[in-house]
């Protein structure tokens, strides 16, 4: 079947991990001859990759089907695709919900895509959900950003929290080999680009399922050791990695952030409760205190380092008091910024099927409450950048003001600035702060005045 010429269209829900999936099988797609149609009503195929971490996102992505199930009666050369964690988790009753879909792929199967979609054009309805060893990344992706860029280390997650579908759907750890991430850094320095965030589900776990060891026991393979080992990229001028689990978060890492100039000071490390017992309920592993030590850590090395998490309120049980013990946490630790939701049950999660849920008013009403208190605390560390100078890396222009420019500092927050974006697009920057928000700032570039001798 020829797909010369036609359109292709993908809407990502969820997760940075889900982000990198798209712009992968993107560059599959045009590898395969499609091109980008920024409207789904004039795409030839369109395909939803989707998350299931939230009831809300997977409403959506029913209602977005729903429309595209519709003009398919119309149009019936229209390939439809669901990609991701609802397609990993519904399986084949997807197809018994809305059978005008062609194909239904587990994100396990995303660098599958060209082979699974050559099924579909040879007339079969395909669902992909076994679990498989990951095919190593061979299609460059389409990036959405020509100045940052994520690269994948490890895929999977071995935890079982008892609230969380991700072992569910993404299935077990796989860690990419520190010779293929390395070969994929050093394309995209060589392509101009000037940050790359390292992703994983459970980043910290990376290199446990890597051969070998170390005389003294430890993996051979950490990501410790991967940072020292891509630090040194031509052209990659910044490095970030997400998302950190407390439980494998050592000081051995915290030591080379400080020392490795490129590694940005900037660490995300959900603590979901600042209660010990709903934390052994979630099975998470560790207690209250050791998140705050490793906090203390970090700014030990680092005192200007910005903290961001993630947290759940209202999980099953957790009473006033537990609740006001997370609050307690965000007040003293003072997160630069917080994703923050209200518990949600997960089909084939332990805790969704626990009698003590608690009520959407109680589950509101305690989100209303943290939100209030992490916009204060963000608006309080935000304090610290007035009047300060700023290296700003520069990704766009303002959407909302074309005579200004926007980036992001080293400690990741979004910061905006007069200037020509043509001019200073992945450009690093000195700015100095001259406003401050919760979670934004506003500059003036710091001009450098030559020295006379």
């Amino acid at each position: 079947m020829t797909t010369f010429n036609r359109r292709y269209h993908i809407t990502t829900f969820g997760c940075q991990m889900n982000k990198a999936d798209s712009e992968r099988m993107a560059g599959i797609l045009e590898d395969m001859g499609f091109e980008w149609s920024e409207d789904p009503n004039q795409a030839d195929l369109v395909l939803y990759n989707t998350c299931t971490i939230r009831d809300n996102a997977e409403q959506k992505v029913y209602s977005y089907l729903g429309r595209q199930a519709k003009r398919k009666h119309e149009h019936p050369e229209l390939t439809l695709v669901v990609a991701g964690c609802v397609a990993q988790q519904e399986g084949e009753s997807l197809l018994r919900r809305v059978p005008e879909l062609d194909l239904v792929m587990g994100p396990q199967h995303a660098n599958r895509l060209q082979d699974l979609l050559e099924q579909v054009f040879a007339g079969n309805q395909i669902v992909a959900t076994e679990p498989i060893h990951i095919v190593e990344d061979i299609t460059k992706p389409r990036r959405d950003s020509t100045v940052t860029a994520w690269v994948n280390v490890i895929y999977g997650c071995n935890e079982r929290c008892t609230y969380c579908v991700v072992p569910n759907v993404r299935g077990v750890e796989q860690s990419r080999t520190p010779e293929a991430i390395r070969a994929e850094m050093v394309e995209l320095g060589r392509q101009g680009f000037k940050e790359v965030t390292l992703l994983g589900q459970n980043i910290d776990a990376y290199g446990r399922d890597l051969p070998g060891t170390t005389p003294e026991g430890r993996h051979l393979h950490t990501l410790t050791d991967l940072l020292y080992d891509v630090h040194d990229v031509p052209g990659i001028e910044r490095l970030r990695f997400a998302t950190s689990h407390p439980r494998y978060f050592t000081e051995r890492l915290i030591r080379a952030c400080a020392e490795l100039p490129k590694v940005c000071e900037h660490f995300h490390i959900p603590f979901q409760s600042g209660d010990n017992e709903v934390l052994k309920q979630m099975s998470r592993g560790y207690t209250q205190e050791k998140y705050r030590r490793i906090i203390d850590t970090i700014r030990r090395y680092m005192p200007d380092a910005s903290i961001s998490a993630d947290a759940i309120v209202g999980f099953p049980g957790e009473t006033e008091a537990q609740f006001e013990n997370t609050l307690k946490l965000v007040d003293d630790i003072g997160f630069d910024h917080l994703n923050t939701a209200a518990y949600s049950p997960r089909p084939g999660t332990p805790a969704a099927v626990w009698e003590n849920q608690l009520s959407e008013e109680v589950k509101s009403d305690r989100l209303q409450r943290l939100n209030h208190l992490v916009a204060i605390k963000a608006s309080e560390r935000s304090q610290r950048y007035l009047g300060r100078t700023e290296e700003v890396l520069v990704e766009d222009q303002n959407p909302k003001d074309p005579a200004q420019v926007m980036g992001r500092t080293r400690g990741n927050r979004l910061t905006f600035f007069p200037g020509n974006i043509a001019e200073l697009k992945g450009k690093l920057v000195q700015v100095k702060i001259t406003e401050i928000r919760a979670f934004s700032l506003t500059g003036e570039v710091v001009v450098r005045q030559p020295v006379t001798i």
